[in-house]
């Protein structure tokens, strides 16, 4: 019965935005203009006749536009705990990242096969994969503890990110349709990745941030354009393979000393 009443005088939730939620809303809004972004170029290279790659000047404004969105992604969170936050906060996160981490890489590999003309309903069946998983990945974080201090599944941002570097890679359409399911796949995996925390959050901070300078520069055309991509590209897929060896190299380092501490039987 008290636990009732303690229910009832509880405060309704605050149903007016928050600061943090118009970061979030920033995030929604930098997904759906990178996706105007790439539609609009997509049509006009059609219009024209045209195949192959995809504009650079489009895929720079995109590019730049997912990281303003994962930027957003990152600081509503941390503006939410200092300056308060609403009763939609978390919602509006899913609804958000479901636009900027699913239907925008999901967007990219669309356009990526309808130009390349060579993949035809695999890119596509490839997409929708990235756009469910993420779906599937943010439902069962919503499940989950607030208290874990792992991700079960590779994150949407990370592998948003690894999406948009398979496409600009642009490996044969089988190729990158196959290496596209395989980042859906992590998504919803029980892999589990360590959420970024003291010097490895700093580390990984900077790795991202290099990875994804190397792409923007080789997209705006920038001079030795081809190792800039390979090398952001690297970058990129090395940190969504390193990971989940160190959690798993941790983990095995914490069960052996484990083991050690606990001391021998002796014999009665």
């Amino acid at each position: 019965m008290a636990g009732d009443a303690a229910a009832a005088e509880a405060p309704p939730p605050r149903l007016r935005l928050a600061v943090a939620d118009y970061l979030t809303l920033g995030n929604a809004l930098c997904g759906f203009m990178a996706v105007w972004q790439l539609a609009a170029a997509q049509s006009a290279q059609l219009a024209a006749g045209g195949s192959g790659p995809m504009d650079r000047g489009a895929v720079a404004a995109a590019v730049a536009l997912l990281l303003v969105a994962a930027g957003c992604d990152l600081f509503d969170g941390r503006v939410a705990r200092r300056l308060g936050g609403s009763g939609m906060g978390a919602e509006l996160d899913n609804l958000a990242d479901v636009i900027s981490f699913g239907f925008a890489p999901a967007f990219f590999v669309v356009a990526w096969g309808t130009l390349s003309g060579d993949g035809g309903a695999v890119p596509v069946a490839a997409a929708a994969a990235v756009l469910l998983a993420v779906v599937v990945r943010l439902a069962r974080f919503s499940c989950q503890s607030p208290g874990c201090h792992s991700f079960t599944g590779l994150p949407s941002p990370f592998g948003a990110m690894a999406v948009i570097t398979i496409v600009l890679l642009d490996p044969p359409a089988l190729v990158g349709s196959a290496a596209v399911l395989g980042v859906a796949w992590l998504m919803v995996s029980r892999i589990e990745y360590p959420k970024p925390r003291g010097r490895l959050a700093y580390a990984v901070l900077v790795w991202i941030v290099g990875g994804v300078a190397c792409l923007a520069a080789w997209a705006m055309d920038a001079p030795s354009g081809n190792a800039l991509l390979y090398s952001g590209s690297s970058l990129v897929l090395v940190l969504l393979a390193a990971v989940p060896v160190y959690l798993l190299t941790v983990r095995r380092h914490d069960r052996a000393a484990a083991r050690a501490a606990v001391p021998p039987r002796t014999a009665e």
